[in-house]
């Protein structure tokens, strides 16, 4: 299953390896990167950044807050850098629950008590949740899976599985389980893209106006039973970003004719 999307998706990826990666430095290309999924991971959360607000906010800090933006919208920006950061210097570190929680501590940081007083960032649920329109299962039997799902997971990577298929396959079980009490998206789609980017792929970018297809494909596990829809999705999003950015490039390098 999935031959066809695996091989369309490796042809593009290594295209997009020799046309944009190599010709960048790492440096540029993970700055870049960093801004535009932190930007859209968490816009899907309802934060109001814009991808120019996000790179901003990341060159001059907190003392520059975009005109229109809240404190809040600020706060939870700059704990993803943080916890993107702390991701990309750990891609030699198991898969594994410590790993999991210290991303949610970053990602929740400076906004978890705002949203949920009595809340402890990085520390699994102690009640059963809800979001959106799902009410998710109890808390104690969830939570109880997760190191299950993470040494999985592992295995899967190890045993030769698609590293697109592991991801996808992962972020669907995952937010199945919402151990969190805040930021299970926002960890779910880094702790995808670290299994991406510690398999040499690149990001992963859901883009905002791909939130309801990447939602309907999420509700899908719960409702129909099944994480095709999801991984569908992981494999075209990947592939028409990967495309969508070496014809920007393309059109970049033909300069428009300038005539006095």
């Amino acid at each position: 299953m999935f031959e066809k999307e695996i091989a369309i998706y490796e042809q593009v990826r290594q295209e997009y390896q020799r046309q944009v990666v190599e010709k960048m430095s790492r440096e540029q290309w993970m700055e870049y990167n960093e801004i535009l999924f932190s930007a859209h991971s968490c816009a899907i959360e309802g934060n109001s950044f814009t991808v120019d607000d996000t790179r901003m906010l990341r060159e001059q800090g907190l003392g520059m807050i975009p005109m229109g933006r809240s404190l809040l919208e600020c706060m939870e920006m700059a704990d993803h850098f943080r916890a993107f950061d702390y991701m990309m210097g750990q891609l030699q570190h198991p898969f594994n629950e410590r790993l999991l929680k210290e991303v949610n501590r970053l990602v929740t940081e400076h906004t978890l008590n705002y949203r949920v007083p009595d809340a402890v960032a990085g520390e699994y649920t102690t009640e059963d949740m809800a979001a959106g329109d799902t009410v998710f299962g109890d808390h104690e039997q969830l939570v109880a899976r997760v190191p299950e799902l993470m040494d999985s997971t592992e295995k899967a990577i190890a045993g030769g599985h698609h590293p697109m298929v592991v991801a996808a396959r992962w972020h669907g079980f995952f937010e199945y389980l919402h151990p969190f009490r805040d930021g299970n998206g926002r960890t779910g789609r880094l702790m995808s893209n670290f299994l991406l980017l510690r398999a040499g792929h690149p990001l992963l970018v859901i883009e905002l106006k791909d939130r309801s297809e990447y939602i309907s494909a999420l509700k899908a596990i719960r409702t129909e039973g099944t994480d095709e829809y999801l991984i569908s999705f992981f494999f075209k999003k990947a592939t028409e970003h990967l495309m969508a950015e070496m014809e920007q490039k393309r059109k970049q390098s033909v300069p428009p004719m300038f005539l006095f």
